[in-house]
């Protein structure tokens, strides 16, 4: 083959993909101005109908038991810039209230701005002058289908998008919170600067939450403190905040030793069957359906609970001693812990599942205009009753 062929076909290739999304944003034009299910002139009201908003709140459940500590991103950046701005003006405030409380300022302190007054997401989205769902999932498309590049977004590729988005807002969460301990704003934390959570100074009896039972405390402080130079970093805080998320294997270590120090009732350091069984079995056989279908229950439910419980401990059990330590929990801590990547991808799941109209398990282009408030879980109400939400996939 001569150079000259090897250049026209490295050059074929890119100008493969841009025809395609040439392709692709035309036939979305042409779905945005054809027929009733259009958004023509931003007609957002039009299409939900007359007394009808959208609410940006999420329709979709996730199954292990901790989801509902789990905060919802937004599938869209710019609701999720939106989102994110109000929510920093709430922290503010609150951390303003908290300041205002510690130090008692006179009755005339200068007032803050009304809070409510700044915009919600929802707000703009019902907006028809403003925002243009058809128009924004075009614009995004492109964006989630990179690996390849096909016209089609993969389960792989919207759990991808959705991790992105949840990692960025992670760490917004933890500069926020880096503002407020890193007191000498050098860039670091002392565990001198991290004080108690509220609700361990309100217990009255700090010493119960403290270094015996390592919640918050130097165990956890020294877990995050990878270089071991006694700070954290911007990284070692946010590992610090968000455990489950963290690659650090100290940390890893540390949740499994809390796993074991707060199931373990008989304080031998181990965890025996009845432990586990009453414990944490049902988080984890929560976490993935397939170790127990509860579909199947009966009169022997109990037995079979039992049967399936115990079969998981032996597979743990490593040296066969009858009891689980730490490291033993190691396989299983991520179902005990989910982190961002497990709410990834159910929330990838969830898309699949409701827009995948010809259920090849992937989304065209045309399915998410079809379906556009899947993807700004969306749930519709009557104005007239703004607190009955309607969930209208189920």
């Amino acid at each position: 083959m001569s150079a000259e062929e090897e250049r026209e076909i490295k050059h074929r290739i890119p100008m493969k993909a841009i025809y395609l999304y040439l392709f692709i944003v035309a036939v979305g034009l042409i779905l945005i101005c054809r027929g009733p299910r259009g958004f023509s002139d931003h007609s957002l009201h039009r299409r939900v109908g007359p007394g009808r908003r959208i609410k940006l709140r999420s329709s979709f459940s996730v199954s292990h038991n901790n989801s509902s500590n789990h905060e919802h991103v937004a599938f869209d950046p710019l609701i999720a810039e939106i989102e994110r701005r109000r929510d920093d003006r709430e922290w503010e405030r609150h951390y303003l209230e908290q300041q205002q409380w510690q130090h008692k300022p006179a009755p005339a302190a200068e007032s803050q701005p009304e809070w409510e007054e700044y915009m919600n997401a929802e707000d703009y989205v019902n907006d028809e002058d403003r925002f243009n769902v058809s128009y924004r999932l075009i614009t995004l498309f492109p964006k989630v289908d990179v690996n390849p590049a096909d016209g089609f977004l993969s389960l792989q590729e919207l759990k991808d998008w959705h991790l992105e988005q949840a990692l960025r807002e992670v760490m917004h969460r933890t500069d926020r919170e880096m503002e407020k301990y890193d007191k000498n704003k050098d860039g670091l934390v002392s565990f001198q600067e991290y004080h108690p959570p509220s609700w361990v100074q309100d217990s009255g009896n700090i010493s119960a939450y403290g270094i015996e039972n390592g919640w918050w405390m130097e165990e956890h402080f020294n877990a995050s403190d990878e270089d071991g130079d006694g700070l954290l970093n911007r990284t070692e805080f946010n590992n610090f905040l968000h455990p489950a998320d963290s690659n650090n294997s100290k940390l890893i270590e540390w949740l499994c030793k809390e796993e074991v120090r707060e199931r373990d009732t008989d304080k031998d350091g181990r965890l025996n069957f009845p432990e586990f069984y009453h414990g944490l079995y049902d988080l984890i056989r929560n976490y993935d359906d397939n170790t127990f279908n509860e579909s199947h229950v009966s009169q022997g439910y109990e037995s079979m609970r039992e049967a399936s419980a115990k079969k998981l401990f032996t597979e743990l059990d490593k040296n066969h001693d009858g009891f689980l330590m730490e490291n033993e929990l190691q396989p299983v801590i991520n179902r005990l812990h989910p982190g961002e990547e497990y709410y990834a991808k159910q929330q990838a799941d969830y898309m699949i599942m409701q827009a995948d109209a010809d259920k090849d398990g992937r989304l065209s282009l045309k399915e998410m205009l079809d379906h556009p408030y899947v993807f700004y879980s969306a749930i519709f109400t009557d104005e007239e009753d703004e607190d009955d939400y309607h969930d209208e996939f189920r």
